[in-house]
Order: C-alpha cells, then sequence, then structure tokens
C-alpha cells in the first residue's frame, strides 16, 4: 500500500527504512500472488488433464510407475531450453499367446471323405493343418459338498459306539468351504467386487449367503492365518533390502477419532533370497513409534521417500537410508504444471537432471552388478555433482514457499539419502516396489470406500498381505488361496513354512 507524501518522515534514514519495509512488504504479496497462480494452474491441470503425475502430498503416492519417468537430454540452464529424443515410431502391437498352463479342448474340423476326392480321380491327403485358439470362459462352477461322518456299534455290546472323525475344514460350522473363502476374499481384495454385489451374485443361483456373514468369515480367516504372516514376517526382516510406504484408510468406528480421521495401511516388501514377503499393517496413525516398531530388529538398508519417521529411525539404528527419486520428481512435476502453459522453467531442467538418472538406470537394469556399479560410478556421479550444483544456484533465486522452491528445498534436504543408491550395486533408486505394492489397496480402497472397524482393518492387512504375497511371487491368488486352504486346517503351525507361497506346488 503506498504512502501518502505528507505520511513520508523528513529524517533520511527513517525514511529509508519506511522504504524498505514497503518493499518487503511488496515483495510478500507478489509472492503470495505467485502462489496463489501457481495453486490455480495445478487445481485446473488435474481438473482438466489426464496425468500419471497427480499426487500432490505425502498420502496421495501411488500415481505412477517407473515406466511413466522419461529420459530428457542436454538441459541448458541459462537458455532454459530442453531437447528431447526425437519420438520413436511405436511398434504394432501383437497379441500375446494364451497361457500354456491352461487346459486345452482340441476341436478338429474336417473334409468328409466325399470332400476329399480330386476331380483327377485321387484322394486329397493330409499337408498341413491350420490352429488357431479362443479363450473360453465358463460360468463358476457351484456345488455342495456333503460330509458324511459314519458311526459304528457293536452288536454284542450296547455302549459301544464308534465315530468317524469330522472332515478338517476351514472354518467349521459354515456353509463356505475353502474353495469358496478363496473365490470370495479374491473377488474382494483382488477384484475390488464389493460382498454385497457378492452376496448378490449368489443369489441369483438361490443361495442366501449375506453380506455381514460373507465379511465375518473373512475376517475368520484372516485371524486364522496370524501364524502365516507372523513368520513370513520374521523373515521379511532378514531382507537385504526392505521397502517401506503407507496410505491412508479409513476405519468408522475407530476408538476415540471420528470418521474422518486418517488411520493408515503401512506396506513392506522385501524378504529373502527367493522368497518375495508383501506385509500390510494397519495403526491408527502415522507416528515415528510406529515406524520403528514394524523396523524391529531390522538391520539391512531401508528404502523410502523423504518422510521423516523414516530418516529418524534409520538413523538412530545405524541403518542405511536411501531415498525415492520418484518422490522427488513428482515435486518438480507438480511445479512443472503450475508453470504457465507453454512455458518452459527450472521444473522442466530438473526432470531433465532425473531423467538421465533414470537412463542410466534403464541402461543397466540386466546388467550384472559389477556392470551396474561401473556405470553409476561413470555417469550418474558426474549428473549428481551437476544437479546439485544447478541445485543450489536455483534455490537461490526462487521463492522457498513456490511449488518450484518446495521441490528444490526438498531434493537438497533429502540429497545425501538420494544419492546413496550409487553406493551400492543392489540399492534401488526409487520406492517402486512398496508403491506397487500397495497400489492395488488404493485402487480397491476407492471401490471399497471404508472399513468398519480396526478388527477389519487387521483382517484386511492380512489379507493384502497373502493375495500379494502370491502375486509377487508369481502365483494366481486363487489358486494359492484354494491349496492353502485346503491345507490350513491339517497343517503343523510350528512348520508354517511349507504354506507360504514360494513353497506352492506346480
Amino acid at each position: 500500500m503506498c504512502l501518502a507524501v505528507k505520511q513520508l518522515p523528513d529524517d533520511p534514514a527513517k525514511l529509508k527504512e519506511l522504504l524498505l519495509k514497503e518493499r518487503s512488504a511488496n515483495e510478500n504479496l507478489k509472492q503470495q500472488i505467485h502462489s496463489l497462480l501457481e495453486a490455480l494452474r495445478l487445481g485446473k491441470h488435474r481438473l482438466d488433464s489426464k496425468s500419471s503425475e497427480k499426487a500432490p502430498d505425502q498420502c496421495e503416492l501411488f500415481d505412477e510407475t517407473d515406466a511413466s519417468i522419461d529420459e530428457i537430454e542436454n538441459v541448458d540452464d541459462e537458455a532454459f531450453t530442453i531437447e528431447t529424443k526425437p519420438t520413436q515410431e511405436k511398434k504394432r502391437a501383437t497379441r500375446k499367446p494364451l497361457p500354456p498352463k491352461l487346459p486345452r479342448v482340441r476341436q478338429v474340423i474336417e473334409l468328409s471323405e466325399e470332400e476329399r476326392q480330386c476331380s483327377c480321380g485321387c484322394t486329397l491327403v493330409e499337408i498341413w493343418e491350420d490352429n488357431g485358439e479362443q479363450l473360453d470362459i465358463a460360468p463358476a462352477q457351484i456345488q455342495v459338498i456333503q460330509h458324511g461322518c459314519k458311526k459304528y456299534a457293536c452288536k454284542a455290546c450296547d455302549d459301544t459306539i464308534k465315530s468317524a472323525p469330522k472332515a478338517d475344514v476351514l472354518l467349521p460350522k459354515s456353509m463356505a468351504s475353502g474353495n469358496t473363502m478363496a473365490y470370495v476374499i479374491t473377488s474382494k481384495y483382488v477384484g475390488g467386487l464389493l460382498l454385497y454385489c457378492l452376496s448378490g451374485s449368489l443369489g441369483r443361483y438361490g443361495i442366501e449367503f449375506f453380506r455381514p456373514t460373507l465379511s465375518e468369515s473373512a475376517l475368520k480367516v484372516a485371524e486364522k492365518i496370524d501364524a502365516l504372516t507372523s513368520h513370513t514376517r520374521q523373515q521379511l526382516m532378514t531382507s537385504p533390502v526392505l521397502f517401506m510406504d503407507e496410505t491412508r484408510v479409513q476405519v468408522l468406528n475407530e476408538p476415540d477419532k471420528t470418521p474422518q480421521s486418517n488411520p493408515y495401511m503401512w506396506v513392506q516388501r522385501g524378504g529373502p533370497p527367493g522368497k518375495l514377503i508383501v506385509q500390510f499393517h494397519y495403526d491408527p496413525g502415522r507416528s515415528t513409534a510406529t515406524a520403528a516398531g514394524l523396523l524391529n530388529g531390522y538391520t539391512g538398508t531401508l528404502m523410502t521417500d523423504g518422510y521423516k519417521p523414516y530418516r529418524e529411525v534409520a538413523n538412530s539404528r545405524g541403518l542405511n537410508h536411501p531415498c525415492c527419486w520418484v518422490h522427488s520428481r513428482r515435486k518438480f512435476i507438480d511445479a512443472q504444471k503450475a508453470q504457465p502453459k507453454g512455458k518452459i522453467g527450472k521444473a522442466d531442467m530438473a526432470i531433465g537432471f532425473i531423467g538421465k538418472l533414470y537412463g542410466v538406470k534403464n541402461r543397466t537394469k540386466d546388467s550384472d552388478a559389477a556392470t551396474r556399479y561401473r556405470t553409476r560410478q561413470q555417469s550418474s556421479v558426474s549428473v549428481l555433482k551437476q544437479f546439485c550444483t544447478w541445485l543450489l544456484k536455483s534455490q537461490q533465486q526462487v521463492a522457498p514457499k513456490a511449488a518450484l522452491g518446495k521441490a528444490v528445498n526438498y531434493t537438497l534436504e533429502y540429497w545425501r539419502e538420494l544419492s546413496r543408491y550409487i553406493e551400492n550395486d543392489r540399492w534401488p533408486i526409487d520406492d517402486n516396489p512398496a508403491e506397487n505394492a500397495i497400489f492395488p489397496s488404493v485402487m480397491r480402497r476407492k471401490a471399497l470406500l471404508f472399513t468398519n472397524s480396526q478388527r477389519g482393518a487387521t483382517g484386511t492387512a492380512n489379507l493384502y498381505s497373502l493375495v500379494e504375497s502370491a502375486k509377487a511371487n508369481g502365483e494366481e491368488p486363487y489358486s494359492y488361496l484354494s491349496w492353502l486352504f485346503e491345507n490350513l486346517p491339517i497343517a503343523d503351525m510350528d512348520n508354517v513354512e511349507k504354506l507360504a507361497p514360494w513353497n506352492m506346488p506346480d
């Protein structure tokens, strides 16, 4: 706000002080206007555009995969220009063959004897056969399994009666078999189908299986696999590299909290060689204590985003702690979207630097460990040095509260953790394995809306752990659950290792 001439002091020192205050106030107003315009452009972009980079904060983490990283070359800081590689012509998509493990029903079409007669009088002989395949899906087979337990009596003794043992089933006194529960759990936690819809689907066959009954049955199954999930958790703590992330869930009946509060589902992914483990854990909060509890006994390398509790736990326990470059890039993506339309700025340059790092990563993804380490030292180190210099320079030129300033400051704050991946050929550049593991639960969350209770959230964590671990080990979830639920009632709980997905027979 401009001052009237009569308000100006006569003392030059006071006048200078007053002018400096006015200049400072004007700068603050400019920054506020700039931030508001950025927020407006970013919000408009999210409404109008389809994007894999729409996650604005720490909680909405799962909108991007490694495949979306573009390699951008030749960043010129002074000219503000970016040259990209010429777009390659897309290869024509080819249809993949149907899986060989699926059963085949062979149908052969032949010519009749009359049609095989040539006009010259000879009989045509077979020289070739054209083969084609179509996928044939029949409706679900529904049947009732009757368990008959016979009783025997002695003709001579009135008080001698013996009974055959009852069948070992997953849920005694329930009308749902192990296969039924495998179907229900797969439909809900892999397919995202509401239990209400499942109940309606069964109703069309004349089966009354109401939603509360389905829900309670699923939670009982989740409780029965506690021993297995505890065992896999112990093995998870032996991982050379452990990926970790978290996302919000909604729990309606959380003690001392409103339904609008933010409980969290945490995910960890790792495992010893040959055993891929995905573990979900529900907790009402997102505190350092929760992160510390989930990392009890862990001594390897922890790969996460920049959430501060991870850093605190890693520092207090001396863990190697590289951080995820995708999260840094995501902040520059937001700054890029907040730029005026058609303008290329510093956000594009930062994305170009990160693109070069991913270019090195993509070139060596199939290389041996020695080649990968050598390439990182030869190529990634120089890019990181240039990027760090550019960040320090840019930090002095951008407003700290602007989208670009936040991205620059975040990257510099976590620079040590972000650049540590080059120290070891086994350390990854990002936390994508954890995000990819938790992504299905986020998609299911959008369809399933909420969880009713803490028991339900804990059960959901157990069941997600089961199906995602099966998928990580290359097993079809329904097939694994069906096999597991058949063997779980007769298994030795002191040797639950036999029930793990990697031990499922072919």
